[in-house]
């Protein structure tokens, strides 16, 4: 017996594209920056933080974890809805929570609500996603890639823009409550840009949500961050963390049956690891791994004393984020020609060249990082390998599925990329920690050379994933 939809699509295809495209990108591009920006903003912040609140630094790194398993968690549920009820809706969802969680960030006395109002902020990462099916509904075909590559570029320049900023202010201040003032402002400026400028189009599926399979879905995904985020401080093989790899793996089994079963699933299993788009989330997972080392290593490395201990740049965290500066320009510059070169050699092989130049700009870290050149140097060639690679991933991850499941399909490859930064995090805590100075807690310089050949690693193996992909499959 064939299935019957229960609602119909409220639009059978693409509707008809606004006149002002131009004014769409530069909302979609804004909200993009304030969300990264707000993935960024704590991280130099976090050992003031602790000294603030008088905690141990297992407890603080909640105010930066809580925000990526809100993200984890929100991002394929928000994109399972936009395309049910609209993507223009769950866009200005997202930015109504981080705007919420941006204020009671601003007015936190405790760290409890403060972590609060960082799992609010968390939750507008679905943006990214929910941007780049709004613009494969909205633009010309010719224009797609290129529109995806400058909101995907906005990831890393929003990252180094949070950096600068809290540099700034933690110069002339000890209170954390401007950074999310700031936070706020920007969020409510984007919320605005985005009602007026982006369009209301695009197929909707309609039905109704898997309620069953969200919970499952946070369940697993919960289990399975927090226990890559507290396994250097709990112990990998400790209880805890066994317990919590253990019940994700037996609710993501549960979550996969449900999927199979139910008649509306949240996440179609294909659009997972079907054929097409196991190694577009595969390169997304490797791809995150390497972005998200480089906040965390980056930072610590530059603001390493090097009259001390013999290695880092003495830089205060404004510093960091002028030296990432040159990652920036070449990020915006690269990723609005990213769609030329995948016009002339496919997705697959334009997001290979990118992973290339990514990993080349860590092999430069790992051989060459005694003076700020170099910093500058690694900087320039890495956003020139991520400004390639992630707007050819944003297209492949979704040039292959119907269009009235691109939101979900960009939501999942934006689920994997999150899970990467998160093993990142993990990983070269883990090195940092296990690799220090006699005598001290200090990590050796042979550590960080050694997290940033493993980071070159992730971005070359994405690029044999991506290879493989177009060899396989045959780009028109």
């Amino acid at each position: 017996m064939s299935r019957v939809p229960t609602v119909a699509p409220e639009k059978a295809g693409r509707a008809a594209r606004p006149a002002h495209t131009g004014l769409t990108l530069l909302a979609l591009a804004t909200a993009g920056m304030v969300v990264s920006v707000q993935q960024t903003l704590v991280i130099p912040l976090l050992p003031r933080l602790m000294e603030r609140f008088d905690v141990s630094v297992t407890a603080v790194t909640w105010v930066f974890t809580a925000s990526l398993l809100a993200g984890a968690v929100a991002t394929p549920l928000l994109s399972r809805f936009g395309d049910m009820y609209g993507k223009k809706r769950m866009i200005l969802l997202a930015m109504g929570l981080l705007v919420v969680g941006s204020v009671i960030c601003a007015v936190s006395g405790s760290l409890g609500l403060l972590i609060v109002g960082r799992t609010l902020q968390g939750t507008s990462s679905a943006l990214i996603p929910l941007a780049i099916g709004m613009i494969r509904d909205t633009f010309p075909r010719e224009r797609v890639t290129t529109a995806i590559g400058i909101v995907s570029a906005t990831m890393g320049v929003g990252g180094t823009i949070g950096m600068i900023v809290t540099g700034l202010i933690a110069d002339r201040t000890e209170s954390h409550h401007p950074m999310f003032w700031i936070a706020a402002g920007l969020a409510a400026a984007g919320l605005v840009l985005v009602w007026f400028s982006a369009p209301d189009v695009g197929a909707r599926t309609g039905g109704r949500p898997d309620i069953a399979g969200a919970v499952v879905l946070a369940g697993w995904l919960v289990c399975l961050l927090l226990g890559i985020s507290q396994g250097n401080a709990w112990g990998w093989t400790s209880g805890g963390v066994l317990g919590l790899f253990g019940g994700a793996v037996a609710l993501c089994a549960a979550w996969v049956a449900i999927e199979l079963r139910v008649r509306e699933p949240l996440v179609r299993l294909g659009l997972l690891v079907g054929q097409k788009s196991l190694s577009a989330n595969v390169a997304s997972a490797l791809l995150g791994f390497s972005m998200f080392a480089a906040f965390t290593l980056i930072s610590s490395f530059v603001q390493s004393p090097k009259d001390k201990i013999g290695y880092g740049l003495s830089g205060s965290v404004l510093d960091v984020g002028l030296y990432m500066l040159p990652s920036t320009v070449t990020m915006l510059l690269f990723s609005a020609l990213a769609g030329r070169f995948a016009a002339r050699l496919g997705a697959a092989h334009t997001l290979a060249i990118g992973s290339v130049f990514a990993g080349l700009s860590y092999v430069w870290l790992a051989l060459s990082n005694a003076h700020g050149y170099d910093m500058l140097a690694f900087s320039a060639i890495q956003g020139v390998g991520f400004g390639i690679a992630y707007a050819a991933l944003g297209t492949l991850a979704v040039q292959h599925v119907p269009m009235d499941q691109s939101g979900i399909a960009s939501g999942i490859n934006s689920l994997v990329r999150t899970t990467g930064g998160s093993i990142a995090g993990a990983v070269t805590a883990a090195i940092l920690t296990g690799q220090v100075i006699a005598g001290t807690s200090v990590p050796t310089l042979h550590a960080y050379e050694l997290c940033f050949w493993i980071v070159a690693a992730g971005a070359v193996l994405a690029a044999a994933v991506a290879l493989g992909h177009g060899l396989r499959h045959r780009e028109a």
